[in-house]
């Protein structure tokens, strides 16, 4: 049997075909633009992802035997607003994830409605990028659009949809709608009221690994594939990548730095820490993980190469820096370009650089940048360490992160870091969903842990572990510092 894994990004689709095995036969990227009308605002049109992901699947079986395609699992960005009007058509274009048009409600939630109280009823705190917010915006703002929702859904939801048919959502990107109770997996009807929905405008909710139904007849035709494939509830992007990197099982971690970096911190039974430092979501093989999220992981190294440095020679840059740098210098980087997430939540928060001298050149700034992502992680993971999760170890993928920064990453977090193998980390855990949803494989602990494989581990260096606790210490007093300050730097 063939499996085929999406991944529904903000600017890009990638597609992944699979065998029983785990190995990977082909992979195909789409790319497609965002829309910014308004500073602040970032948007897309459904109808760009569902094009992406025909094209894609049609080049990605060509020359297959298609009766071999068994399933298909869709993992897919998160939060963003899909309204749908009685004849299932957009109301709107998509509000997306990294679209903060909705601080004054996300603010509103928090504090009047109360961050304990939504903590109690859903497991997490109000953040703009979150649908819930979004909704009290198109209420407020659009209400005319906000009266012709007939259905509410989440991107890869909307992909589903057109496959096989069915309005349904799975557990872990309903968790990131503020809709959601977490540790129930149910719809929170006191959310609802808030926001001023009824249940049955909301998607049904499922497991990740389960089945939804079959591709649709017409659908089928225009892919070239057999009526009878399974299409899976599928996953959040961060949940998918992590059954992509056997991130199922209390304790273990993924790291994944792209324009924003996240840090999975997987468990058996549902946690929040004290703060809602740190997102409590549900996992995709039934149970549930911390997830942090940095806004400026890449982005800050992208910004600090291309736009101040204007080179595009990355690890060039990077060779130039001594190894023995490592734990000693004296620059430090605040990498909150867009403000920040986790664990802040702080709009306000901006980009800084501490403690240059007439000495200090372009390396120790570069180095400064590596490490300012580096440590910001740790922040989020200190925080899951709080809760008396022991993570001994985390796996970590990206395209723009090099040896160089993985040694960084694996010194300043204290843990071993490992490659896998499939590179394609969040198509390749959707595709192992849909594999599950077929009965290839029993679990989805079980398939992840007999897929994935290791490719490389990054050791940290004991004594430079050392040396980079003294830095971070230093490092993270510098925001709370800082921090009256940047609410009054527009």
């Amino acid at each position: 049997m063939l499996f085929i894994g999406v991944d529904l990004g903000t600017t890009t689709t990638l597609l992944l075909l699979m065998d029983e095995e785990g190995e990977v036969r082909r992979t195909i990227a789409k790319a497609y633009p965002q829309f910014f009308p308004q500073p602040g605002w970032c948007e897309q049109d459904p109808s760009v992802w569902w094009a992406a992901v025909r094209m894609g699947i049609r080049e990605l079986v060509r020359g297959y035997d298609v009766s071999q395609v068994a399933g298909i699992g869709v993992a897919g960005q998160m939060h963003g607003l899909v309204a749908l009007d009685e004849d299932d058509k957009p109301v709107c274009p998509a509000i997306l994830w990294n679209d903060n048009r909705a601080q004054f409600q996300s603010d509103y939630l928090n504090n009047e409605v109360g961050r304990r109280w939504l903590s109690a009823k859903t497991g997490n705190v109000s953040y703009p990028g979150f649908t819930a917010p979004k909704l009290l915006w198109l209420r407020e703002e659009e209400p005319q659009n906000f009266s012709r929702i007939a259905k509410l859904m989440l991107p890869k939801d909307y992909i589903n949809y057109r496959l096989c048919g069915v309005h349904a959502t799975d557990c872990s990107d309903a968790s990131g709608t503020l809709l959601f109770d977490v540790r129930m997996r149910c719809w929170s009807k006191a959310m609802l009221n808030i926001c001023g929905l009824r249940e049955h405008q909301l998607p049904t909710v499922h497991e990740s690994f389960e089945p939804l139904g079959t591709l649709l007849p017409e659908v089928a035709l225009d892919l070239g594939l057999p009526e009878r494939v399974v299409v899976c509830a599928g996953a959040s992007n961060n949940a998918a990548a992590a059954v992509g990197t056997d991130t199922v099982g209390t304790g273990r971690c993924n790291i994944r730095i792209g324009s924003s970096g996240t840090i999975l911190v997987s468990n058996d039974n549902f946690m929040v820490d004290e703060h809602n430092a740190l997102h409590s979501f549900a996992h995709a093989d039934g149970t549930y993980h911390f997830l942090g999220c940095m806004l400026s992981a890449s982005a800050s190294n992208r910004w600090w190469m291309n736009d101040i440095l204007k080179s595009r020679d990355y690890a060039g840059e990077q060779r130039r820096i001594d190894p023995k740098r490592l734990g000693h210098n004296s620059v430090f980087f605040l990498p909150y370009l867009m403000g920040e997430r986790s664990p802040y939540n702080d709009p306000n928060a901006r980009g800084a650089f501490i403690g240059m001298h007439l000495h200090t050149g372009r390396e120790d700034m570069t180095l400064a940048v590596l490490e300012g992502v580096a440590f910001a992680m740790r922040d989020c993971l200190d925080i899951a360490r709080a809760e008396e999760v022991r993570v001994k170890g985390s796996t970590i993928s990206g395209t723009t992160i090099t040896p160089f920064w993985k040694k960084i990453f694996a010194n300043v977090l204290g843990i071993p870091l490992i490659t896998t193998k499939v590179p394609d980390v969040t198509s390749f855990g959707a595709a192992m969903l849909a594999a599950v949803a077929c009965g290839a494989w029993p679990d989805v602990r079980t398939c992840s842990h007999e897929l994935v494989k290791t490719a490389d581990v990054i050791e940290p260096d004991r004594w430079t572990v050392s040396l980079y606790q003294e830095r971070y210490d230093i490092w993270h007093s510098l925001y709370p510092i800082l921090r009256p300050k940047f609410g009054r730097m527009r």
